[in-house]
């Protein structure tokens, strides 16, 4: 039949004031409701609760998608394990064992290992696998959270670790899983280390002597001796003095230095510490190294005690004598009453008288002054050499200059000209080689302004060069270099006349032969007698003065400059051009810048630009 009741049974019911929901006794349209008669969706459909709205709430979208990224963010599996190391070079240990922390991120399923790092252990500890996925065989896999459990054995990277225990987040977290974990082990330990931390045993064997009577007795009681030090058969050495203290509290020795006011030693008090100090070893082999060991009973055979201390008497104390003259009141009276001594007369300390050790100036080493690096020898602090004050104001801004030539076996140095300047105010010598265009050759400064010492002479007996030793002609060697004097200023002719009295008169009389012929050609000058009526007379005197002054340039070649004049004059008319001329002496290393020279020239020339060089060539005899 067909359905006309459509009505509900009531399900929400109060009571108390809260509403609470009531099954359905009926179904739909006061029908009778059996077991398992109604669909789910029936059910759901009676079981809806009222709302106060037109329609029925919007259930709640299912949950997303969590990446494991996120859901295991900051979740690791801590394992503790340790490896064992293989230490082949030591006598105390064989092996070592090393603690190590195992990392597993769930996050990217990664691992990393860390060892503890422990205070100078001298190993490289901290990170020993960086994090990252671990290969587990040479197939490609990699190790699983679910490849990890405790009491096994994992490789990593050809090293063995043995895993023994977890962290209870990682225990809870492998049992959620279903991995039923091994029970843990105790963590090995480095046995080495475990041996440093024991204590060390200590031996002490039992004696008769009371050493708590001996320090309640003699406790501050110390005896006092006044000792010196003979230290001068050593080089720098002195007698110092030094205050010997023995404890009879415990037998010890403390030796202390003596200082007095700006004796200038640093202030270091204590030569010996407090210590019992030996007196005879039992024998023992040479090579016994007793000097890096502590000496211990076994190896002395006695002490020293207070009966070795006497005044009067040396003392060894360390490889080192000490004579000791006198001791304090105290020192006087515990012997007296404890041995009977009584004999305490000091003892008076002669000084040595100090051996003069004679100053030993060593050689020059060519730097600097003489007299200036001379005192460095004599104090710590060098003071400059004392300057003849008098001698420098009487000739201050006097120069004495002269034209070197330069001795060499180069052709090319031969032609070089320098000019010596000498001073009067201290003595010194400077070297300037004018600069000559198209030469070749830097002009400039040669030598430095300085005092030049002759040849032969040694740091005792030191001889410099003297104006009286500049003659024209002579040779002056200057640090290995030897030059000509050529020609000189007319100052230094006129200064050694007004102090004839001060220079030989062989160097003044050099000078003088130097400069007369250019006096006389000054005083024809001056006079109305024209030059180009020169007689032959005079070009004879002429020619033999240039000859004279040609002995002093030793590298010219006279032969060499007859055929070269005689092949340039290619008509042997004896006559050539100036320029011809000029250019032809400058290769030949002619000195035409000569006075007399270039006097010479002007009487062999022809009118203005030819030269007759047949009687120029009669200065150059082969």
């Amino acid at each position: 039949p067909q359905k006309t009741s459509f009505h509900r049974s009531q399900t929400l019911g109060y009571k108390n004031g809260f509403a609470f929901s009531r099954l359905p006794t009926v179904g739909i349209g006061r029908e009778r409701l059996y077991v398992n008669q109604l669909s789910q969706a029936e059910l759901d459909e009676l079981s809806k609760r009222p709302m106060l709205t037109y329609r029925q709430a919007k259930q709640a979208p299912p949950s997303g998608f969590i990446p494991a990224h996120v859901a295991f963010d900051k979740k690791i599996l801590k394992f503790d394990a340790y490896f064992q190391e293989d230490v082949p070079l030591s006598a105390e240990e064989h092996y070592r064992i090393r603690q190590v922390a195992i990392y597993y991120y769930l996050e990217d399923d990664s691992m990393s290992v860390i060892e503890p790092v422990v205070q100078n252990s001298g190993l490289l500890q901290g990170k020993l696998i960086r994090r990252h996925r671990v290969p587990k065989n040479d197939g490609g896999d990699h190790y699983h959270w679910k490849d990890l459990n405790r009491g096994m054995n994992i490789t990593m990277y050809g090293r063995l670790y043995r895993i023994v225990d977890c962290d209870p987040f990682t225990q809870v977290f492998l049992e959620s899983q279903g991995i039923e974990l091994n029970p843990p082990e105790k963590m090995v330990f480095d046995p080495y280390t475990e041996l440093r931390r024991m204590p060390m045993h200590k031996y002490v064997t039992p004696s008769d002597f009371d050493q708590l009577k001996q320090f309640l007795t003699y406790d501050k009681q110390v005896l006092r001796f006044y000792a010196m030090w003979d230290d001068t058969d050593s080089i720098f050495g002195e007698n110092r003095p030094y205050i010997i203290h023995y404890y009879l509290a415990d037998d010890t020795v403390e030796v202390r230095e003596v200082y007095k006011q700006n004796d200038g030693r640093d202030p270091f008090p204590i030569l010996i510490k407090r210590q019992r100090l030996p007196k005879t070893f039992v024998d023992k082999k040479k090579t016994f190294p007793s000097c890096v060991l502590e000496i211990s009973d076994q190896e002395v055979l006695e002490w020293y005690t207070a009966k070795d201390f006497a005044v009067g008497k040396s003392t060894t104390l360390l490889g080192r004598t000490f004579f000791i003259y006198d001791c304090d009141e105290f020192t006087r009276n515990f012997y007296r009453d404890k041995f009977g001594i009584t004999d305490f007369q000091p003892v008076e300390i002669k000084k040595k008288p100090l051996e003069e050790v004679p100053q030993v100036i060593p050689p020059y080493n060519g730097f600097g002054v003489l007299e200036d690096s001379l005192q460095n020898c004599f104090s710590l602090l060098p003071k400059p050499p004392r300057k003849d004050v008098i001698k420098m104001l009487e000739n201050d801004h006097r120069v004495l200059r002269y034209q070197v030539a330069l001795e060499s076996p180069n052709p090319e140095d031969r032609k070089r000209r320098f000019i010596l300047s000498y001073f009067l105010s201290n003595d010194m010598i400077s070297i300037y080689e004018p600069p000559v265009r198209n030469s070749g050759i830097i002009g400039g400064k040669y030598l430095g302004k300085t005092r030049v010492a002759k040849p032969g002479s040694t740091t005792e007996n030191v001889m410099y060069y003297e104006p009286s030793d500049l003659t024209i002609g002579s040779t002056i060697e200057v640090f290995g270099h030897r030059f000509v004097i050529t020609d000189a200023d007319e100052y230094v002719l006129n200064y050694m006349e007004s102090n004839a009295e001060s220079f030989p008169m062989a160097t003044l009389q050099s000078l003088r032969d130097h400069f007369r012929p250019r006096q006389v050609l000054k005083e024809t000058a001056k006079s109305d007698i024209p030059m180009l009526g020169t007689s032959d007379q005079e070009m004879d005197e002429l020619i033999v003065q240039v000859r004279e002054e040609m002995k002093l340039h030793k590298y010219l070649n006279n032969k060499s400059i007859q055929e070269a004049f005689l092949q340039c004059d290619k008509d042997g008319s004896g006559i050539l051009d100036k320029a011809k001329f000029l250019a032809l002496c400058d290769s030949l290393s002619v000195p035409t810048n000569s006075f007399l020279v270039n006097k010479l020239i002007d009487l062999c020339s022809c009118g203005e630009d030819k030269i007759n060089y047949r009687d120029f060539l009669r200065a150059f005899p082969c």
